[in-house]
């Protein structure tokens, strides 16, 4: 993987960039990780596009409602030797649902009110964080919520 995603898996719990690699090392292909850890202002920039500034509706989740917040989901994409392959229908956005599972990751493509391709989580976490989580990280930080939630 590039720099830009090594940077980015720096962020995450440190089991989850261990499966992003192993799942990297897996494909056929290079991929980018395009999305790592979001501060809660980052989240809600987003949820705000499509709303309240212009743009496409791209996530569903507010600041403290997405497991980027606490550095447990990172997003992918396929490189091609021209950039980013953004194209969902490709091939090589299949190969990543299928080999992810064996990596112990769980991905929003399976999300049945709002697939999200290509966010990738670790299987044993719920998809999206909880009131304990944020509970957690209001009284101890992102190492409080890691420490409860994941090995």
């Amino acid at each position: 993987m590039d720099s830009i995603s090594e940077s980015r898996l720096s962020q995450v719990h440190p089991e989850l960039s261990r499966r992003i690699h192993q799942l990297a090392d897996m494909l056929s292909f290079t991929i980018r990780v395009t999305q790592g850890l979001r501060t809660y202002a980052d989240q809600n920039a987003l949820y705000a596009q499509g709303r309240t500034i212009p743009g496409k509706i791209i996530t569903e989740a507010q600041g403290g409602y997405s497991m980027h917040n606490f550095g447990l989901a990172v997003d992918v994409v396929p490189m091609t030797p021209a950039g980013p392959d953004w194209n969902d229908k490709d091939p090589d956005w299949q190969e990543i649902l299928a080999k992810a599972p064996t990596c112990g990751l769980a991905e929003g493509a399976a999300w049945r009110t709002f697939p999200d391709e290509p966010h990738l989580y670790p299987q044993e976490v719920p998809a999206a964080p909880d009131d304990n989580m944020r509970y957690l990280f209001n009284e101890g930080g992102i190492e409080a919520v890691w420490k409860e939630v994941l090995l």
